[in-house]
């Protein structure tokens, strides 16, 4: 089976590269063998849960079935994630896994998908960023895997590249910010440049052909001292001129962005937009349904907004206090619902425009058996001032006296 590899800098379990790992997965042979390396998250309590998540998503998102495992002999297809790199790094190398990464890649046979703490530990060094950010040691490298050797890229890999957590801090380079990596920097051994790769991106090498392209929604980054150069998602190009900026000669011509073209209705939901941005979009088109009054949109919007929770629950790296927020959005958008109708209340005839489309959402979500979203539905316009009584001919509503 032809060979590929695949690093990402974030969002490996997330929609965001539901379709890097599609194509990835297009190239594995009927029956092929598809392990996930635990190793990096091993230490954790909920180690297991992090496991079904990921094989949760992988089947339903990639139609991929994928087994837990800890070694790759005989695997067609390999994957691991978030963590510890250091972790990760001490068992591989302890139990064999780190010789059995680096002969697929001499080999160039197999899918090798490496993402977040996993993907740290492809180049020649390691970021400890456990260490580092948080417990505070002091900025150092550890060996790595060097998997990239191989493919003749003298370099270290460093994911999250573009992080902005720390708001008030400098939390860019897989959380080292500007100050560490420079500091780092003058420690790696000559000619070594530095891959950052952004949060929901993803370099994809084919490793038969040796073409190589960024997709996801950031960018690669080649940074050597004094010099730095970003290829947008987008960028198609070969190993070859990837090596030669590496190397610090003249590359890749970076695509120009496409000016800006007809005005367009925006999508239910941005393609590969982040949970953050989709909340966002949900809720500014609920706003603009409600302001009509479009009530059958403004309950879109909110279906919407669930249905995209349900994609970024399976998400491996994505914290339960975004998932939340985003369902306390969904909460506070249902109970806005009613709204509309209590300001219309006095005017009989906006009502019944009101509430017929609403009332007919409800018997959609109770066939569909989502009967707490239409209970809170029929709360919603209760609050509103709208009586809804279920009888045996099918829901009644009057105004609330």
């Amino acid at each position: 089976m032809p060979g590929s590899l695949v690093l990402m800098g974030s969002g490996e379990t997330s929609p965001t590269m539901v379709e890097v790992h599609r194509a990835a997965a297009r190239r594995l042979p009927a029956g092929a063998r598809a392990v996930l390396l635990d190793t990096p998250y091993a230490f954790q309590e909920n180690r297991a849960d992090i496991s079904a998540r990921a094989c949760r998503y992988f089947a339903r998102s990639v139609g991929l079935d994928i087994e837990v495992a800890a070694g790759v002999t005989g695997a067609d297809w390999v994957f691991s994630g978030p963590g510890s790199p250091t972790y990760a790094l001490d068992r591989w190398a302890a139990s064999g896994v780190a010789g059995d990464l680096r002969a697929r890649l001499r080999a160039r046979r197999g899918v090798t998908v490496l993402a977040s703490a996993a993907a740290c530990t492809a180049g020649l060094a390691t970021v400890p960023v456990y260490e580092i950010y948080k417990a505070g040691a002091d900025p150092h490298w550890r060996a790595g895997l060097d998997l990239l050797e191989p493919l003749g890229l003298r370099a270290v890999v460093i994911p999250h590249f573009d992080n902005a957590e720390g708001g008030t801090h400098d939390t860019r380079y897989c959380y080292l910010g500007e100050r560490r990596l420079s500091r780092m920097e003058r420690e790696l051994p000559s000619g070594t440049a530095v891959l950052g790769l952004d949060e929901h991106t993803a370099l994809v090498i084919d490793l038969a052909n040796e073409s190589a392209h960024v997709a996801g929604r950031g960018g690669l980054t080649v940074r050597r001292p004094g010099s730095s150069i970003t290829l947008p998602a987008g960028t198609r190009t070969d190993l070859g001129e990837l090596r030669r900026l590496v190397e610090g000669g003249a590359g890749v011509t970076v695509p120009t962005p496409p000016g800006p073209g007809p005005a367009a209705v925006p999508a239910a939901v941005p393609a590969g937009a982040t949970l953050e941005e989709t909340a966002h979009a949900c809720e500014q088109r609920f706003n603009a349904a409600v302001a009509g009054p479009d009530m059958v949109a403004a309950a879109q919007a909110v279906l919407d907004l669930e249905a995209e929770i349900v994609k970024w629950a399976a998400d491996t790296e994505e914290d339960s206090g975004g998932v939340e927020q985003a369902r306390e959005l969904m909460r506070l958008l249902i109970a806005r619902l009613g709204e509309p109708a209590s300001t219309a209340r006095l005017r009989a005839l906006g009502l019944n425009a009101l509430v017929e489309p609403l009332l007919a959402l409800r018997a959609r979500l109770r066939d569909e058996g989502r009967y707490e979203l239409a209970d809170t539905l029929r709360t919603a316009l209760l609050e509103g001032g709208v009586v809804v009584e279920d009888t045996t001919d099918g829901p009644r509503w009057t105004p609330a006296s």
